[in-house]
């Protein structure tokens, strides 16, 4: 399977809100919000479980809507954080990369 990296290193071809948009799959969006509400701690419902990736511009959930990773590489033009001149320094993205370390290795392979 092709990947898609967002700019923060999450690939959201291996997300359930992208693959339930893509493929207009309620079943998945029910299953995504029940497990995101245990795992975030957050009542998701199916509704919210549509987003067409940060990159292609579409349906944004919740938090990603005001992501300040998203909103810092696309001011910059960058195609995500790994190919930032900042990215070692940037506190930004190394925070994030301390809760979610798959997303270092979809930024390396730049």
């Amino acid at each position: 399977m092709e990947k898609l990296i967002a700019y923060c290193g999450l690939d959201c071809a291996q997300c359930g809100a992208y693959l339930a948009m893509k493929s207009d799959d309620q079943a998945l969006r029910e299953k995504t919000a029940a497990e995101w509400t245990v795992k975030f701690n957050f009542n998701f419902t199916p509704e919210m479980i549509n987003c067409s990736s940060c990159k292609e511009g579409g349906v944004r959930m919740g938090y990603c809507s005001q992501c300040e990773i998203r909103k810092c590489a696309s001011g910059k033009g960058v195609a995500d954080c790994g190919a930032c001149a900042d990215f070692k320094a940037c506190k930004t993205i190394n925070d994030f990369i301390a809760q979610v370390p798959c997303a270092a290795k979809n930024l390396s392979q730049n």
